[in-house]
């Protein structure tokens, strides 16, 4: 069988894969269309990250594909319909990327809560911003309201009680029954009490029709004053204007976003001179473990699939 990986991928993961099958490992690919189709037509199996955009051209290409790997766990550069429709199985990376994004979350909200952290550069010139940065805040004792209680959600709700952070969570697929809130990691909360009362908001719903543009101006107006948001979730669930907006009135208290409408983000002018803000190119699930958990869960799945 022949195995197209068209973007970064672990090497040990890779050789896995070529001890077995023959594999075409180009992680260049997913920025070469006319290549990319032309290896697709010849693939038993095609390996993604969340870029390559499998729908259109590139599935119609897929003529011997029986399975699609996602180095990841968003579907939502998948049509997973289109690849069943075909007869292909789609595998994401379930479970395998959650830490890294729970310890990121954690991280993004214990920095912008105390907002001393990016005074390096002052204090090296000789300033001395003490006054300044005597006003941040602890964690401990507020409140963190995730937006989506699946496994990602779940792991930072248990870090950050850990923080001494009480947590809150709306899952539009759960009640206060469900078995994810047996363990008390998180109480089971309205959607508008998670937006209204928490002092962190952090989003882990997939892009869907009924998330895009969830965080429209109104939601972000309604948002505690202070408060901050954060999403490694999806683009395109937050609108980025709207957010920046409210960090430069001063309503909300700071952002952490990991990912954009648009990817790579292109130059913005709306971002620039925004208080409070971190921006990260889309690395929230990528650390040198998770990596390498992504890439041999996929391996082994794809191993199975194809014996």
């Amino acid at each position: 069988m022949r195995i197209l990986i068209c973007e970064f991928m672990d090497e040990r993961a890779v050789n896995r894969l070529r001890s077995a099958h023959d594999v075409h490992y180009d992680a260049a690919l997913v920025d070469d269309a006319p290549a990319l189709l032309h290896e697709a037509a010849r693939a038993d199996a095609l390996v993604v990250r969340n870029r390559t955009q499998v729908r259109g051209a590139l599935l119609e290409a897929l003529v011997r594909c029986r399975v699609v790997g996602r180095l990841g766990v968003g579907l939502d550069n998948i049509d997973v319909a289109g690849c069943e429709a075909r007869g292909m199985r789609v595998i994401p990376a379930t479970g395998a990327n959650a830490l890294s994004v729970a310890e990121y979350v954690v991280t993004a909200a214990l920095m912008l809560l105390r907002g001393a952290y990016a005074s390096t550069p002052a204090v090296a010139a000789g300033q001395w911003p003490r006054t300044a940065l005597s006003s941040g805040r602890e964690a401990a004792g507020r409140t963190l309201g995730l937006i989506g209680y699946g496994s990602i959600g779940q792991l930072t709700a248990r870090l950050a009680r850990g923080l001494g952070l009480r947590v809150i969570a709306f899952d539009a697929m759960m009640d206060g029954d469900h078995p994810a809130f047996a363990d008390g990691a998180a109480a089971c909360a309205g959607l508008d009490e998670v937006i209204q009362t928490a002092d962190v908001v952090s989003l882990h719903v997939p892009l869907v029709d009924a998330t895009r543009g969830l965080f429209d101006a109104a939601r972000i107006a309604a948002m505690k004053p202070g408060a901050v948001l954060i999403n490694t979730a999806r683009g395109g669930i937050v609108d980025e204007v709207a957010l920046a907006a409210a960090l430069k009135s001063g309503h909300l208290g700071g952002a952490a976003l990991d990912v954009f409408a648009g990817e790579p983000l292109p130059a913005v002018p709306h971002f620039q001179d925004c208080p409070n803000l971190l921006l990260t190119p889309h690395i929230a699930g990528l650390t040198a473990e998770s990596n390498e958990r992504v890439s041999f869960l996929v391996a082994d799945k794809l191993l199975e699939a194809l014996a």
